[in-house]
């Protein structure tokens, strides 16, 4: 019966202290609030604290009717939260030795070279991307990583599907220039 409720049926319902409101709400954007969470963090275990604690903000305000888009409100609030966690800690995974390697799975057929190569290039594009501006940066992680169609993400930054676009061409301009000059290539 939860399930089919809109998100609005499901705030009203929590303003009246339903939990099965915040565990539907819950259940319908964790894992994309965790994944959101952790293209900020780099971190999956902090992103899952970070969200829960969202969830727990969330149930906690529940009586407090300033929530019109609980979406865009969730989303939102998971990057901030997640963009103040990494400026407090402001420790970025630089050595092989950070990486948890218990939480990837590694084929057979590569090789320690493979790993640590992948590893550098993930690195250098994650510095990358970190290089572009906060608004560019918002746009294509939202659509490229959390594979958010351009009208949500739209809807959730308060911007027109056009910025979207906009953004995203300039976005993908850029990442080609300092990919090229990241690599050396001339």
């Amino acid at each position: 019966m939860y399930l089919q409720l809109t998100d609005e049926e499901l705030v009203a319902l929590l303003r009246e202290n339903n939990d099965l409101a915040l565990k539907t709400l819950f259940n319908r954007y964790y894992k994309a609030l965790c994944q959101l969470s952790e293209i900020y963090t780099r971190d999956y275990t902090v992103a899952e604290e970070i969200v829960a604690n969202l969830f727990i903000k969330l149930w906690d305000n529940r009586t407090n009717g300033a929530i019109l888009n609980v979406k865009s409100y969730l989303f939102v609030s998971a990057k901030n939260l997640s963009l103040n966690h990494v400026q407090k800690k402001k420790d970025p995974v630089d050595s092989i030795e950070d990486v948890d390697f218990q939480t990837h799975t590694i084929p057979d057929k590569i090789t320690p070279l493979h790993i640590l190569t992948g590893r550098e290039s993930y690195n250098r594009l994650l510095g990358i991307i970190d290089q572009l501006p906060v608004a560019q940066r918002e746009v294509l992680l939202m659509s490229h990583i959390d594979n958010i169609n351009k009208h949500e993400v739209a809807k959730t930054l308060g911007i027109s599907v056009r910025t979207v676009e906009n953004t995203l061409y300039q976005t993908i301009k850029k990442l080609r220039i300092l990919l090229k000059d990241s690599y050396n290539y001339s």
